[in-house]
Order: C-alpha cells, then structure tokens, then sequence
C-alpha cells in the first residue's frame, strides 16, 4: 500500500483574528497576532498556542512511498497560497489511497487542516469516507483515532495515554536521526514574518524525514518489515536525499548515525 507521510508549518490567522476580535485593521500582522494570543491566554492560562481554528497553514511537506519509488517535498512552490497547498494534499489521498502517517497528526495537523477545508471549500471523498459507500473504509478510515489508515505515531506508541506523549525531536535522536535542524516550530511565526518562507519548508521535510524513518522503525518492530528490508528502505531514503543534492538534506545525512 502507498504511504503518505506528512507535515504542516501553521503562523497565526491574523485575517480571521481581526475578524473575529473586531481588531483595528491598521495594526500590523505581529501586532495582531500578540492580541490573539493574549486574548487566548486570558481564556486558557497558555501561552503561545492559539487555537486549531486560527491557525494558517503555510506549508505543507510530504514524503510518498509507493511501490517503485520514494519522493520528499513539499507541496506547492514558494508562491502557492494556503488552499492550493490544501487542495493538493487531499488529492494526493484522493489519487494514492495512501495509508497517512504522521506525529501528533490527530492532535494538531487534521484538525487544523479540517478547519481550513471548511473555510475553503477543498473537498475531498476519499478522506472522509467512513464507508456508508465503501465498506473497506468502514473498519479502516483516516478519521477513526484506532484505525491504521492515518497512523500518528505519537498517539499509538503512548498508547493513545497523552500523559506520555514524546516529542519527535527526542525520539528521532534517541533513534540515531538528526531531529529538528536549524529551528523548530516556535520559531516559524518570525521565520515567516522575515520572509523566510524557504526554511520553513526546509524544515518541515527534515520533519517528514524523521517521521518517515521512525514509521520504518515502527514497521519493523510489528513484524511488517524484515531487518533487511527495514534496512533497504533506509538505504532508498539516503539516496533519495542525496541525489536532491540541498544543504538542508546534505546536514540531515551528515548527522544521521544509521
């Protein structure tokens, strides 16, 4: 079966916030985004996380396992807005069936995604589909948190038990992989501010990367992949990065011990 492994890089939604906050529109965008999060504090007690419904996705990275080949990117170019970036991630899952694999996909990347397919429009059968048409999808769906179609493999290696979620970052070096490069997700919001639309994208595939590799890991462990198979497709996934030739995998693979 294909896979799908994913990622989304989000900066606040200062358009809606302005909305949905009556804010004076002449306040520039950092501005706005300070009001938001004050306001969510002042609600919450958190600080610096603002709801799944105020969040604008900015990229969207993926890395796609079919049969005969391995591809990392992301999607759109530089200059794509937010529902292009959207509509081609679901018809990624619309054209591959692929099984999804990601971390903390369920607590944050879908959820926001749902949102901003709402505001939208994107459709997207597959994806929804809980099998009142097609009775595959019934035991298996990407919606249901105990099927495997969307695996987030935050959520089943805690044994769906938040109090003992990890982050990605720990568990990737725990494994011999890199982890975060060069920044992490508090610091995408000035990243974007500063026009740095570029490293975010390289980020979130060194992201996709790790996630993917783990998911070998996973597999591995269920029986599902052989060593020497585990193996192979570690070696696919290094030589895939390496042909691209960008500095951001050129470091991925010199801080990589296995």
């Amino acid at each position: 079966m294909n896979i799908l492994v994913f990622d989304i890089e989000t900066v606040p939604d200062v358009k809606n916030g302005r909305i949905l906050y009556s804010l004076d529109t002449e306040q520039n965008d950092r501005q706005i985004a300070e009001i938001m999060l004050s306001k969510r504090q002042e609600k919450t007690g958190n600080l610096g996380f603002l709801p799944h419904h105020l969040q604008r996705i900015v990229t969207i990275s993926v890395a796609l396992r079919t049969k005969n080949q391995f591809k990392i990117g992301s999607l759109g170019n530089i200059n794509s807005d937010e529902p292009t970036l959207i509509e081609s991630f679901f018809k990624c899952i619309d054209k591959y069936l692929p099984i999804l694999v990601s971390w903390n996909g369920s607590g944050f990347d879908l959820p926001v995604l749902h949102y901003r397919t709402l505001l939208y429009g994107v459709s997207s059968p597959s994806y929804w589909n809980i099998g009142n048409e097609d009775a595959s999808f019934r035991w298996n769906n990407y919606l249901s948190r105990y099927h495997y179609r969307h695996t987030d493999l935050m959520d089943i290696l805690a044994a769906y038990q938040g109090r003992a979620n990890a982050p990605l970052t720990e568990i990737a070096v725990m494994l011999g992989l890199p982890g975060k490069l060069g920044m992490d997700g508090s610091q995408v919001w000035d990243y974007f501010l500063n026009g740095k639309l570029e490293a975010i994208r390289n980020y979130c595939e060194t992201d996709v990367l790790n996630t993917y590799l783990i998911y070998l890991r996973f597999e591995l462990i269920r029986g599902n992949l052989s060593f020497e198979a585990y193996q192979k497709d570690c070696a696919c996934v290094r030589k895939t990065i390496e042909e691209q030739n960008k500095p951001h995998f050129k470091q991925f693979i010199e801080t990589w011990k296995i």
